[in-house]
């Protein structure tokens, strides 16, 4: 049921942003590198999409993953369950949205993070930075070149435009990561509530 209301609430977002920007599923496809077929299938709310689906989706329609994957959020107390987080995987990472937040001209979204051992996890780059806290297990996170080694408690933040990798010393990793996003760099952005 939760992948089902999830998969709903990405595809009505996905429809209405790109909708909203003026652009066909070809235009979309061309843009994101997703094949028109596959996006067909996320609209509908049958598709089962990965996370780098969903970041390629953000960096092709110019808006926060959160436009994606969170419904508007009426009330004044908001209670997350992590049994109703629907979960984003790759080779090696697992990402929960726990939570969007638009603090003045800024977006926040909150994830709990799990990154699996003996495998990397690589992103080209997109809009805004990244914060990292480990709460357990040692991560190297940033640039492929010269990543940061963290351990339980530690935290960094970086610009995420550059491309950057996320990889495991040893065993799992547990982390939070908010990406941060100037609410202004979205163009085209669909308004959300919080």
């Amino acid at each position: 049921m939760v992948r089902e209301q999830a998969g709903q609430v990405l595809a009505t977002n996905l429809r209405a942003l790109r909708e909203h920007g003026g652009l066909s599923l070809s235009e979309l496809a061309r843009r994101s590198g997703i094949a028109k077929g596959t996006l067909s299938q996320l609209e509908s709310g049958t598709g089962n999409p990965t996370i780098d689906t969903v970041f390629s989706l953000s960096n092709a329609l110019g808006v926060p993953v959160s436009d994606l994957l969170t419904a508007p959020v009426d009330s004044e107390v908001v209670l997350v369950r992590a049994a109703d987080l629907d979960v984003l995987s790759s080779n090696a990472v697992d990402l929960r949205m726990v939570r969007r937040l638009t603090i003045g001209e800024t977006v926040v979204e909150v994830y709990d993070q799990r990154v699996r051992p003996g495998q990397t996890q690589y992103s080209a780059g997109h809009p805004g930075r990244e914060h990292v806290l480990v709460t357990s297990g040692v991560l190297r996170v940033g640039p492929p070149a010269a990543p940061y080694e963290l351990g339980p408690g530690d935290y960094v933040c970086f610009p995420a435009q550059t491309p950057h990798t996320y990889e495991t010393v040893g065993g799992p990793v547990e982390s939070v990561l908010l990406l941060e996003h100037p609410d202004g760099a979205h163009p085209g952005r669909a308004a959300h509530g919080d």
